[in-house]
């Protein structure tokens, strides 16, 4: 027996079936079972690899339907409209299910109805039955009312009306029964008789669009799987391209045969559907991820879904019938190491609307990196625009700037004669500035401290390496704080 605490007292949460041959009921005392039975075996619920273990079971359950969702603590709904008869119809499906559960070691109980209020009845009162379209009537009647999802209280408060079944709440007067119990009561009833609609929300989102390969063999090696990957994403090509989509993350799913679901996901930083970049990419990821990849006894079905889609940009192509694009190959080449080494493997630096070199430049993601657009074509009658160039930025910027020592300066607002930098000694040959920066204004906070402005001196030393400094504050704004100089950057 399974126990848990409930109201200061340990009760019987779950119990096999030598357990209930002994009389044994759930929700029943821990204390009055040892009484009745000393010998029984006790073990403490664990709700969270219970939790766990039905996670698991909802994946296993992915081979049959992608609308698949958790109901409570032991079960599971899936909605098999339009699946069944690739099972060979509902009957062979369900027998199907119930014996591959068997098999792993579960004890389970299936029902199937065109509602998932009935198909929830029948599970838990009949254990194996399919209801006909139009039978809902007929299987809820004789049936207690907790066939109904109802609350306990509400339940309670029924059967001290007596009404005990779900055919006496049927035949009772509907306008009292709202009144007195809720229009929960009515709502669930009608539900479960096909009279409002009640959807299934799955537990993982529905792909777009999906391939899948029932094996009669299955499968283990690495090389089979990307074989087979390959052979998937052809099929998948020719409906992205009836689309005119592209895959922008794909997700390969393996169904072993014991029950373990392995999933690996891949994104793309631009729309792709050629069916040999998506395995180049699956083979990175599997690469990389072939020593945590269990095949156990093979896997015998294997699926490949497109998660996420986006328009797919033809471009023109030459003389030669090719397409030039002169990012594709570092695209490419980026998705495969992040497919091996993870997001943050591949990141890039885009440029940010400030003026504060620290603020000017963020790093992000590859794939979410925005794309070079090229400007437009200029006539060869137009005129040249105008060349703008930025002011010169060094190499490397320093995340913080470092403070220096700046003895001397031969102006009180010019660059600095010599300074000193990491305990070292560095006498100026040539300067150039100053640029002046200041504060972002817009960003202060109301009654905070205005940011000093900066001056930025570009500086060359005595043996020629160059520097990019600045002096924080001007002379004579403050009198008792002086202007503070910092190194910010190196140039090459």
């Amino acid at each position: 027996m399974i126990s848990h605490r409930d109201s200061n007292a340990q009760r019987i949460a779950a119990l096999d079936e030598r357990a209930e041959a002994l009389k044994l009921k759930r929700g029943m005392g821990i204390a009055d079972a040892r009484a009745m039975h000393p010998s029984i075996d006790v073990v403490e619920a664990d709700p969270e690899a219970d939790r766990r273990l039905l996670e698991g079971l909802a994946d296993w359950c992915d081979r049959y339907t992608p609308l698949v969702a958790i109901d409570g603590e032991d079960g599971l709904f899936l909605d098999v409209t339009g699946c069944t008869h690739l099972f060979g119809g509902e009957r062979a499906m369900q027998d199907e299910i119930l014996t591959r559960f068997f098999e792993q070691g579960f004890d389970v109980r299936a029902g199937l109805a065109s509602t998932p209020g009935a198909a929830w009845a029948a599970a838990r009162f009949h254990g194996d039955r399919i209801v006909a379209g139009g039978a809902e009537e007929a299987l809820l009647s004789p049936l207690p009312l907790s066939a109904l999802r109802i609350a306990p209280e509400t339940r309670i408060s029924l059967e001290s009306v007596g009404l005990r079944t779900a055919g006496a709440v049927m035949a009772a007067p509907r306008a009292p029964l709202a009144r007195r119990f809720g229009a929960t009561l009515l709502l669930r009833l009608d539900q479960a008789l096909g009279r409002l609609d009640e959807a299934v929300s799955p537990r993982l989102p529905v792909a777009p669009l999906s391939v899948e390969r029932h094996l009669a063999e299955p499968i283990m090696l690495t090389d089979d799987i990307e074989r087979l990957v390959g052979r998937l994403a052809i099929a998948l090509k020719a409906d992205l391209e009836r689309r005119g989509e592209g895959a922008r993350a794909l997700a390969l799913l393996l169904f072993r045969v014991d029950g373990a679901v392995s999933r690996i996901a891949v994104g793309t930083s631009r729309p792709m559907r050629e069916p040999q970049l998506i395995r180049k990419l699956f083979h990175e990821r599997l690469t990389a991820l072939e020593q945590n990849i269990d095949a156990g006894f093979g896997f015998d079905l294997v699926r490949l879904s497109v998660l996420s889609v986006a328009a797919f940009d033809m471009l023109q192509g030459d003389l030669a019938g090719e397409a030039s694009d002169d990012d594709a190959d570092i695209a490419l080449f980026a998705d495969r190491i992040r497919a091996r080494l993870g997001e943050a493997a591949m990141l890039k630096p885009v440029v940010v609307e400030s003026h504060l070199p620290e603020r000017a430049v963020a790093v992000v993601p590859f794939a979410e990196a925005p794309r070079r657009r090229m400007p437009p074509k200029q006539s060869d009658r137009a005129a040249p625009p105008m060349t703008i160039y930025p002011p010169e930025r060094p190499v490397r910027l320093f995340r913080s700037p470092e403070p220096i020592d700046v003895p001397a300066t031969e102006i009180p607002e010019g660059p600095p004669m010599n300074f000193r930098w990491r305990r070292a000694l560095y006498r100026v040959a040539r300067a150039e500035g100053p640029e002046r920066i200041a504060a972002e204004w817009w960003r202060q906070l109301p009654g905070e401290e205005e940011a000093p402005t900066r001056d930025y001196y570009r500086i060359e030393d005595s043996e020629g390496r160059r520097y990019w400094l600045y002096r924080q504050g001007l002379y004579g704004s403050a009198p008792q704080a002086a202007p503070r100089w910092f190194m910010h950057g190196v140039f090459a």
